[in-house]
């Protein structure tokens, strides 16, 4: 009996990690939305996902990071760190996409930046995850049921961005999972780690947050420039506010 209790936990944490996963198969809806449909309207999900980023840095993951440390300028090098590291990520692949023939296949790098990027997101969901349920069981639930809440906007506008930077449905379907298992990935670590976990998710939490703030501003946002004289720029900015008012109305929900 004492055995079965240590272990529920475990079970728990692994099958919300599971469903929080199962999330980024959002996208799968596409699949019967005929392409010219897609192209037509991208750039207003394209703008969503540039608003949800950034209310998930500046609303959730900045905030939290602040609230579970006691030195603030070691929280603002962290988040200043996780810009500058993704801008040489970035760097290196544009040198990569330029040093190939890749003509074929025209995936832009900010594609492969968000998925490395929605990767440690969920990285960190899933230690979260993990340390909720080693606290309690209804702590654990309370918690993925906010997280998957927090992921659905957010992956619908990462599976938009994979779209425009070229990849086919099937294939951004297919590569948003994999980033999402990252999450499971989070969780094991979290087992192993047990209280030290908490600390770990305290120091890459900033380091998350600035590489959402780089991938929005740096990427997304001047995209939106580019098909401001073909699309309607009231639209780009209606749902780019439509993506930072989700993550605020998330807030309540926590």
């Amino acid at each position: 009996m004492e055995t079965t209790t240590i272990i529920t936990p475990y079970i728990y944490a692994l099958l919300g990690v599971v469903a929080v996963s199962l999330v980024s198969l959002v996208g799968v809806f596409s699949l019967s939305v005929k392409e010219e449909f897609i192209k037509k309207y991208i750039f207003l999900l394209v703008s969503l996902a540039a608003g949800a980023l950034l209310g998930d840095a500046f609303i959730h993951l900045i905030p939290e990071a602040f609230e579970a440390s006691s030195n603030s300028l070691t929280v603002s090098l962290l988040i200043v760190a996780g810009i500058i590291f993704f801008f040489i990520l970035e760097r290196f692949m544009h040198w990569h996409h330029h040093s190939e023939d890749i003509e074929e296949n025209h995936i832009e790098p900010v594609g492969k930046l968000i998925i490395f990027s929605d990767g440690v997101h969920n990285f960190i969901d899933g230690v979260i995850i993990g340390i909720s349920f080693l606290v309690s069981t209804e702590v654990g639930i309370a918690t993925t049921l906010a997280i998957i809440l927090h992921e659905i906007p957010q992956e619908i506008g990462d599976f938009a961005v994979l779209l425009h930077s070229g990849y086919k449905r099937s294939k951004a379907l297919w590569l948003n999972f994999l980033s999402a298992l990252t999450a499971i990935l989070g969780t094991l670590l979290a087992f192993m780690l047990g209280e030290a976990g908490e600390s770990f998710t305290n120091f890459i939490l900033p380091l998350g947050a600035g590489g959402f703030i780089y991938i929005a501003v740096a990427d997304l946002i001047p995209e939106l420039h580019k098909t401001a004289r073909t699309n309607s720029p009231f639209s780009q900015l209606a749902y780019l506010i439509l993506g930072v008012v989700v993550m605020a109305g998330l807030v309540f929900l926590e």
